[in-house]
Formats: C-alpha cells, sequence, structure tokens
C-alpha cells in the first residue's frame, strides 16, 4: 500500500511540478544556450531499482567530456570542469530539477537513494549492491542531505578522490540509505524533503541529526 500511494503522489507532484516549475526552467534553457558549451540537459546512463539501467535528466553542468577528465565521476570542491553558470546551478541544486521528468516516468522517486553512475556504483560491496537499491532512486534523500558537503570531504581528504570517496564516504552512504530502508514512512518522506529545503537555505546546519537521532553515527570529519 506504502509504495502504491507513494506512487500516485509521484505522478500527481511531478505533473503539478512540471507546471510551476516551467516559468523557472525557460530562462536556465536560455543561459545555457547561451554560455558554456551551449549544452542544455544532460543525459546519462544511471543504475536505479533493482538495479536496472535508466537515463537520469540534469541540467548541464559540466564539459561535455567531463566523464573521461579529472576525476571521472567523482567532483571535487571547485572542480574546473564545472561551467560558471553549472557551479550555481549544483550549488542550488536547481540541476537536479529535470529529474522530475524521471520521476513522472517511473524510474525515480522524489525521496529514495541517488541514482550512481555504473562505476560508482561497482564501488559498493556485493552485499550493498543487493540491497541500496531495492527501493527507487530520488531526487533527494537521507544520504543527499547528509554529504551535501561531499564535494568538500573529497578536497580536504588526504585520501586521493577516489580512495576517499571509496573508502569513506561510500560505506557510510550505504549505512545512511539501508537505515532509510527500515524506517520508510510518509513521515519519512515528507522530513527528507523538508530537511533538503532546511540545508539549501542553512548549509551547516544539523537538523537532520535532530529530526532523525537513530541515523548511522558520521564517525569521520567533514
Amino acid at each position: 500500500m506504502y509504495s502504491f500511494i507513494k506512487r500516485f503522489f509521484d505522478i500527481v507532484l511531478s505533473l503539478v511540478a512540471l507546471i510551476i516549475l516551467l516559468p523557472l526552467f525557460i530562462p536556465i534553457i536560455i543561459l545555457l544556450l547561451l554560455t558554456g558549451e551551449h549544452e542544455v540537459f544532460f543525459r546519462q546512463d544511471r543504475v536505479g531499482y533493482h538495479n536496472k539501467i535508466f537515463r537520469i535528466w540534469k541540467f548541464a553542468t559540466m564539459l561535455k567530456d567531463s566523464p573521461n577528465m579529472g576525476h571521472g565521476d567523482v567532483t571535487v570542491r571547485k572542480d574546473p570542469r564545472i561551467t560558471p553558470l553549472g557551479r550555481f546551478l549544483r550549488i542550488s541544486k536547481l540541476n537536479e530539477l529535470p529529474q522530475v521528468i524521471n520521476i513522472l516516468t517511473g524510474d525515480m522517486s522524489f525521496v529514495g537513494p541517488r541514482p550512481l553512475m555504473k562505476v560508482g556504483f561497482d564501488r559498493y560491496t556485493d552485499e550493498m549492491k543487493e540491497k541500496v537499491y531495492r527501493v527507487k532512486p530520488g531526487l533527494t534523500g537521507i544520504g543527499s542531505i547528509v554529504f551535501r558537503d561531499e564535494e568538500l570531504i573529497i578536497t580536504k581528504s588526504k585520501l586521493s578522490p577516489h580512495e576517499c570517496y571509496r573508502t569513506v564516504i561510500l560505506p557510510y552512504k550505504g549505512a545512511v540509505e539501508i537505515w532509510y530502508q527500515h524506517h520508510l514512512s510518509f513521515y519519512t518522506d515528507f522530513m527528507i524533503l523538508f530537511l533538503t529545503a532546511w540545508c539549501i537555505v542553512f548549509p551547516n546546519s544539523n537538523l537532520v541529526n535532530k529530526v532523525f537521532p537513530t541515523l548511522p553515527k558520521r564517525e569521520f570529519v567533514g
């Protein structure tokens, strides 16, 4: 019943969101056409529900060949592959909004684990690969909130970006996504949506740990 009702709200809210966001999308599309590499949308294969591959929608924020440049699928703070307009879109999270199309088509939900590229997903242990996408990936999720400073953690780490992601970030990110599956409810989803908006306005807030005191404890500094 939970899954059915959640899907119903995903369809209704994604349709409403598309209508509301259209006036915002138009100036963003025009600016992207006039700047950077003149690309509007970024389409890429991601791992989704039950590990099936789907194509994600985003506003373009990086150079076209960015997956084959720099650190590949790992992004660091002030990454030179990010365009000037793209930097603003990423900080404000506006680059993620076209994913309402993925929600409408059923590939994603509003709340769930963020869909990874296959190369990133393959860094999970075999056990975690079987568990993390037992629910649909989301536009936002508990991992997105807890790791809103992911790029800064990677940049400050003494480890290489890929090593930091594999040994520090990914194990904890997997743990909080499993926590989410054990706490599936409309209350959890609503509070994750609220906290996502809250953390955009107050990025240094620790409210998530007060709202969800049973979250796995973060044992590293970032």
